[in-house]
């Protein structure tokens, strides 16, 4: 299959239009997740134009303990106790045609065959990270941690959201517009070392594979390839297996290797947000994505900043750009609830 020749996932739908009864003055129902590599969240949405969607029945599924993504709207509609017809579902990944390529899923999707075996009229597949930037502008002030800067969160954009989790997302958020977000693969474009330590790391992954890209270190699955190559740099034998594993330890003090991983991935990861942040002209960046919650003492320990400023003659305008780290568990539902809000005849 040719990759090259795909798209970042943009909105696509099979089966009939679900807005139909917001026309007439009533309430839209509708599915919504937000898939990662990791864990599917899902959330029954009611949605009016013009309003805050409201989320209800909220669950979470482990991907690796169901068969499909089918299976899994399935199971979620089954419990509802009302007929659902419609889903929204943000998910990582670019589209070839019908079928979703995405290097961290535990199974391949297929959109006609999801919308068919989940019994769903209609189903839409957006970006993962355009329903995370979709929902920024509904955060309030007590889901913010701030990591640089000072600046009112209503006046900051355009705004730079991106996240670790199983991979590695971004999208960039515009105050308004008819397209306020621009989805990117930020994930996929190669990692770039900002030190003597990185650059050695940075070696020993290209003995690996011909392209490394961001995601190979800044996510949830990269921090397993950090980890064996600082182990090996500093002529120690791997303990840990399992991010989970790696990052317990790290936070308990237990591993100083894993301390220092932890410590090594929030200092990368804070030079990658500043490089982004002014190749965008982002005057915000909002961290989300599961490791982000994980590894918050280290992301506050000041390496992140550190780097994140690091960028020479920039340095100054960097300091007005501030950085939070979103803690929002259904930031990706409600994004897809506000995707679809926005598409319903008012």
């Amino acid at each position: 299959m040719n990759v090259a020749a795909a798209s970042p996932v943009r909105p696509c739908s099979v089966g009939t239009s679900a807005g139909s009864s917001a026309i007439h003055g009533a309430p839209d129902h509708l599915v919504v997740a937000d898939v990662g590599g990791t864990f599917a969240r899902l959330a029954l949405a009611e949605t009016m134009p013009g309003q805050t969607p409201r989320l209800g029945s909220y669950r979470t599924y482990a991907c690796a303990d169901h068969s499909s993504l089918a299976a899994i709207l399935a199971d979620f509609t089954a419990s509802l106790g009302q007929p659902v017809r419609s889903a929204v579902v943000a998910i990582a990944g670019v589209l070839d045609g019908d079928v979703l390529i995405n290097a961290n899923l535990s199974w391949k999707v297929s959109l006609s065959a999801t919308r068919a075996e989940s019994g769903l009229q209609a189903l839409q597949l957006i970006n993962d990270f355009e329903a995370l930037a979709l929902a920024i502008p509904y955060l309030q002030a007590d889901t913010l941690v701030p990591l640089n800067g000072d600046a009112d969160p209503a006046q900051a954009f355009p705004a730079l959201v991106l996240g670790a989790g199983t991979g590695l997302g971004a999208a960039l958020r515009f105050a308004d517009g008819e397209r306020p977000v621009l989805a990117s693969e930020l994930g996929h474009a190669a990692l770039g070392a900002g030190n003597a330590l990185e650059l050695q790391v940075l070696g020993m992954l290209l003995q690996r594979w011909p392209h490394v890209d961001n995601e190979r270190v800044l996510s949830g699955s990269g921090l397993m390839n950090l980890y064996p190559c600082l182990c090996e740099l500093r002529g120690v034998t791997p303990q840990w297996s399992s991010t989970e594993a790696l990052i317990g330890a790290a936070r308990s003090g237990e591993d100083a290797l894993a301390v220092e991983t932890l410590q090594v991935f929030c200092a990368w990861l804070g030079s990658l947000a500043g490089d982004a942040a002014i190749a965008v002209g982002a005057r915000s960046v909002y961290l989300a994505g599961g490791i982000s919650a994980h590894v918050q003492d280290f992301l506050a320990d000041g390496r992140f900043r550190e780097r994140f400023l690091n960028k020479g003659v920039l340095t100054g305008v960097l300091r007005q750009v501030p950085v939070w780290r979103v803690e929002h568990g259904q930031l990706g539902v409600l994004g897809a609830a506000v995707w679809h809000a926005a598409r319903t005849p008012a």
